[in-house]
């Protein structure tokens, strides 16, 4: 074999080694997060160290939408371990689809303003969730509202009176008939200024098409590529709106 072909196949391997261990090491320290319930108690709940709490978690496993998924570990990570570059304090912050809340509960003790948002049968669940972890600990008490995607917005979240510094979202895009509104609430809560943080989960190819199509609409940034995990995390804001740098000036 010619010798530069050889230098470039190694370099190629030697690059996706790499690319792995990266790989497994950061999901490593992403789940290392996770508490292991020590002793059979009378509640079943998941627990988490983020923003210096231990934080419960109650599962509704009846329910799809408020069971624990890792996209919403790994976006608390990223929070967690970027506090000077992505700094929450008095920051006004939404989360679509916040299921059981983990997203939301370490935003609040990050001490961002906090509405999380959910469909009105997971509601109790993420109520208790809140209440539980934030309760004496936050800033600025953290606000649970009703959101069907696409559905009443401007009545429930008027565009004159609601302005996000952030969106976040773990885990909203699979297989279900509702993507075109979720597309069209992003939307809606993106202004001038409004960053989305999004953590997704890859399954199937409609996750993919997702993707192309929120990019007419949304620039769009990796943050994090997780292939042991199956999950990206992304980082958007709204076409024809002002983009920021981390420093907060225009780009």
């Amino acid at each position: 074999m010619n010798p530069l072909l050889t230098q470039a196949v190694q370099t190629e391997e030697d690059a996706e080694t790499e690319g792995v261990d990266v790989d497994a090491e950061l999901a490593a320290a992403i789940m290392s997060r996770r508490i292991i319930q020590s002793l059979i108690t009378v509640e079943a709940w998941e627990g988490y160290t983020f923003a210096d709490h231990q934080i419960k978690i109650k599962e509704s496993h009846d329910l799809y939408g408020a069971v624990m998924w890792p996209s919403a570990i790994v976006l608390c990570y990223f929070l967690d371990t970027h506090r000077d570059t992505y700094n929450l304090l008095d920051k006004n912050v939404i989360e679509l689809g916040a299921g059981t809340g983990l997203v939301s509960i370490v935003t609040s003790l990050l001490g961002a303003k906090v509405t999380s948002t959910d469909l009105p049968e997971v509601l109790s669940n993420l109520q208790y969730n809140v209440l539980r972890n934030t309760r004496g600990s936050c800033r600025h008490a953290p606000h649970v509202a009703e959101l069907s995607w696409g559905k009443e917005l401007e009545q429930r979240f008027p565009q004159a009176a609601c302005h996000y510094d952030y969106v976040f979202a773990a885990d909203v895009v699979y297989c279900h008939p509702y993507l075109a509104e979720l597309l069209d609430t992003f939307d809606h809560l993106c202004q001038d200024g409004t960053e989305i943080l999004w953590a997704m989960r890859f399954r199937l190819d409609r996750e993919n098409q997702f993707v192309e199509r929120f990019q007419t609409r949304f620039h769009l940034d990796e943050l994090y590529d997780l292939p042991s995990l199956s999950i990206k995390l992304y980082r958007a804001s709204r076409k024809g709106m002002g983009r920021k740098t981390r420093s907060g000036e225009a780009a």
